[in-house]
């Protein structure tokens, strides 16, 4: 009895990694911009930037992996059962592209402000968090404990900040305060997400009580 049972929740696992089952959501994410674009039609410069923008950013995402292998041993290594799966695949996958269905249903003309202001947020995201994980990957691959020089001086965590930036900037060229709702749930999930994070790093390197406190004197509108 309790093998068969044993057996049989071992074979409702799904052995793959929380970062497999993320770069399938990216697809996902693809395929729905796609599918909205056939359904709606581009009208304006707003779906065209938009697609380029979003669908640039999921591309980047897979990419970063084949160009930086020793990524997939350092992010979202645990494995993931079905319900986590099905789960990471409609957040990730699915939700993540709601700025796209407010910009493909969005029939006014993008306006100048908004290019102006969405530009630079995904511009400058995407350099911090590029610049931030080669530093971070470098310092690891020659044994650096906590990496708190260069980006990460002032920004304990760059890659939330980059990442919410970006996703900023799709919901300002969907034109829509719904599209809003994006970053807002990503910000909840980051920030519980960045405790947990500080937990550990507390526990793990002693001089991180020090490190915080000098970041967050520098910078203490970011975390």
């Amino acid at each position: 009895m309790g093998l068969g049972m044993e057996t049989a929740t071992k074979s409702s696992e799904v052995q793959l990694t929380q970062l497999t089952a993320i770069n399938i959501a990216k697809v996902i994410t693809i395929l729905c911009l796609i599918t909205l674009a056939l359904i709606y039609g581009i009208n304006d410069y707003r779906q065209v930037i938009y697609l380029c923008l979003h669908i640039s950013y999921c591309l980047w995402w897979l990419l970063e992996q084949w160009l930086f292998p020793q990524r997939r041993e350092q992010i979202f290594t645990e494995k993931v059962d079905t319900f986590t799966l099905i789960s990471i695949l409609l957040f990730v996958g699915v939700f993540y592209s709601l700025p796209g269905y407010f910009a493909f249903t969005n029939t006014t003309s993008l306006g100048y402000l908004s290019i102006a202001i969405a530009l630079p947020l995904y511009i400058l995201g995407s350099l911090i968090n590029t610049g931030a994980d080669v530093q971070k990957m470098a310092a690891k691959s020659l044994g650096s404990g906590l990496v708190k020089d260069g980006i990460w001086r002032g920004v304990r965590h760059v890659n939330y900040l980059g990442d919410l930036m970006r996703y900023t900037s799709f919901s300002v060229i969907a034109g829509s305060w719904w599209a809003f709702l994006l970053p807002g749930v990503i910000t909840l999930l980051y920030l519980q997400r960045i405790s947990q994070k500080e937990e550990s790093m507390a526990t793990k390197y002693p001089e991180f009580a020090v490190y915080q406190q000098n970041s967050s004197r520098l910078l203490p509108w970011i975390w």
